[in-house]
């Protein structure tokens, strides 16, 4: 019976061969597709978690609020060097406490001028980003102790 079947399915794909060929493209093409969607798929699944893990994995970043109530159009108080201070002293496991500052400025240099973000911060984020500088070096101590006018520019 089983043999029987099969040679008539034979006999009919020879007997139709344009439909046959048609079918059988339609197969691989569909099997294709699916194939690149899910390869495209882990791919950017990959990328994405590549892109987190470079942040850190244990990166948390507090910012200062006016809560939950209801109220007018206030500005947030802002963190204080002790509160940064308390952070990394009475919390555990903390490796590294950033604080930092940013603002929009202006550069200014030539004839030319770029619109540009202004962040203030410490050494501190340079372990807490992942980062490395190509070229220079980072704050001294006493650049920061002292609030000298020293940049990073990039």
């Amino acid at each position: 019976m089983l043999g029987t079947s099969l040679l008539l399915a034979l006999k009919e794909i020879r007997r139709h061969k344009t439909r046959s060929f048609l079918t059988t493209l339609g197969i691989i093409i569909g099997v294709a597709s699916v194939v690149t969607m899910v390869s495209l798929g882990n791919g950017a699944t990959q990328s994405v978690q590549d892109q987190v893990s470079s942040l850190g994995t244990n990166m948390l970043v507090v910012r200062p609020s006016r809560g939950f109530g209801r109220g007018g159009g206030a500005r947030p108080t802002l963190f204080e060097l002790d509160d940064v201070e308390a952070i990394q002293t009475q919390i555990a496991g903390i490796r590294a406490v950033a604080p930092q500052t940013a603002t929009q400025a202006t550069a200014i240099f030539e004839a030319q001028n770029w619109s540009t973000t202004v962040t203030g911060t410490t050494n501190e984020y340079f372990q807490a980003s992942n980062l490395e500088l190509d070229v220079g070096r980072e704050f001294s101590d006493s650049e920061l102790i002292g609030g000298k006018s020293v940049c990073i520019i990039g």
